[in-house]
């Protein structure tokens, strides 16, 4: 160990921490899976107020960069990075109590009193709910990949990133299977296929594993009174500093700009998929449910086939890798948009199995990418800085979804035709992002810090 670092991580050491990315993996099915389609399909509100609560946590990632940069420099409690992963897991916990409370007297009124008004105290829960959700998300968010960074040797950060992914692919697959079973179809009793009871113990329950998983997975991943990095002059240096220090070199700046337009495009299906099935098609909410877990594990397939692949042929980078996945993601799209627009419900799942294959190839590479480009000393900023561009595109691409079906449902009064005109724009922005990507010549690329803790970027213009 030398600087508080651990050089060697064990494949099972990795493994346990990679389960902290299981419990995340469902909680993100539980809010953008399940419990906007509830809203949105089964009790009618409209995806943009949907859309803006899911995504809020991505726009709160500023907190991210604190954190992490926090965490550089300063131990509470002895702990570095540890102190603020369980409190903000802590925070999205109670939050998901609070959602499934308040989410289950909704589908009650619905049951007995449909015409009635909702009470404002119910919206104050879940915008307050959401707010603890996003602040737990933000502060645990950096500091969890900067503990990554700090427990791999730099030869084994490519793989401890890619199995920590994989695992969170599974909690999707997980988390899709589990909802499943756990809200299961009361079709024939009302116009709602389950009941406000089953929902409310559905998220007590997801709060009580979901505690346990992030709580067991990194205990002992962090010794206590760890050295901090002595502080030096960059430390100083804040997100304008790291912006115009990826924006000064081109390769980075093209970087930036296709790690944001692929995250929200890529996303933009996020708040409407799940509500897409049920109202085009009429799925149940038992069968939307398992929608995580069908292109959860065609991206599990994904992940695994490209990290093999990945180290048998040294041409197979982490670009071509990222580029391959954006193509096949908008693959997935032209396949939903045609869907929607000739309502062929045989379509779904080959769009399903696409997306996921898409979202596995194109995280593996664009992961490995921001964790080639995030220098040691100052990986918790760093890391925290394309956190913070990475969740704020999603945020975008998550609310903008919504938004968007809302906007051609107004003027069009079509379902088949919203959910087509939110897939078809996602095909664009993936094309453009394509490009951006195609224009940033990494080759030779490299970030280094000298001793003089100093950062540089060569191949800048």
């Amino acid at each position: 160990m030398r600087d508080g670092r651990y050089h060697k991580l064990s494949f099972g050491s990795n493994l346990k921490i990679g389960m902290f990315h299981l419990g995340s993996g469902m909680a993100d099915v539980l809010v953008t899976g399940v419990w906007n389609r509830i809203m949105v399909a089964d009790l009618g509100f409209g995806a943009t107020i949907v859309g803006l609560l899911t995504g809020l946590r991505y726009f709160l990632a500023p907190l991210g960069i604190w954190a992490g940069g926090y965490s550089d420099t300063h131990a509470i409690g002895g702990y570095r990075r540890l102190f603020w992963i369980w409190l903000g897991r802590a925070m999205m916990m109670l939050s998901t109590v609070t959602v499934g409370m308040a989410t289950a007297e909704l589908v009650h009124l619905k049951h007995t009193k449909p015409s009635a008004t909702v009470a404002p105290s119910l919206w104050i829960i879940l915008v307050a709910s959401f707010l603890l959700f996003s602040l737990g998300n933000a502060l645990s968010g950096s500091t969890f990949l900067a503990l990554i960074h700090d427990r791999a040797a730099p030869e084994q950060r490519g793989r401890a990133v890619g199995l920590v992914w994989t695992m969170l692919l599974l909690g999707f697959t997980v988390g899709g299977i589990f909802f499943s079973l756990m809200l299961p179809s009361t079709e024939g009793e009302s116009e709602i296929g389950f009941s406000a009871h089953s929902l409310q113990m559905l998220f007590l329950v997801t709060a009580g594993v979901l505690a346990l998983i992030w709580f067991l997975s990194l205990l002992g991943e962090e010794k206590r009174h760890s050295a901090p990095r002595t502080k030096s002059k960059t430390d100083s240096c804040n997100l304008v500093d790291d912006l115009s220090l990826v924006w000064r070199n081109r390769p980075m700046r093209y970087f930036l700009l296709y790690l944001m337009l692929s995250m929200a495009f890529a996303f933009l299906q996020d708040t409407v998929l799940e509500p897409f099935a049920g109202q085009v098609f009429g799925m149940e909410a038992h069968t939307t449910n398992r929608f995580a877990a069908y292109w959860g594990s065609t991206a599990i397939l994904g992940s695994f086939g490209f990290l093999y692949l990945s180290r048998r042929y040294r041409r197979l980078t982490n670009r071509v890798i990222a580029v391959g996945g954006v193509w096949v993601l908008l693959a997935a799209y032209l396949v939903f948009a045609l869907s929607s627009l000739g309502e062929s419900r045989a379509l779904v799942t080959p769009g399903l199995i696409l997306l996921g294959l898409g979202l596995g190839s194109w995280n593996i590479g664009t992961l490995g990418l921001m964790m080639d480009l995030s220098p040691d000393g100052r990986a918790g900023a760093f890391l925290g800085f394309w956190t913070l561009c990475v969740t704020f595109a999603r945020g975008i691409g998550v609310a903008g979804g919504g938004i968007l079906r809302d906007i051609v449902l107004h003027f069009s009064g079509d379902f088949t035709v919203a959910y087509g005109a939110v897939f078809g724009v996602g095909m664009l922005g993936l094309l453009i992002a394509v490009v951006a990507l195609r224009q940033a010549n990494l080759r030779g690329f490299r970030l280094r810090q000298l001793d003089t803790d100093v950062l540089l970027v060569t191949g800048a213009d």
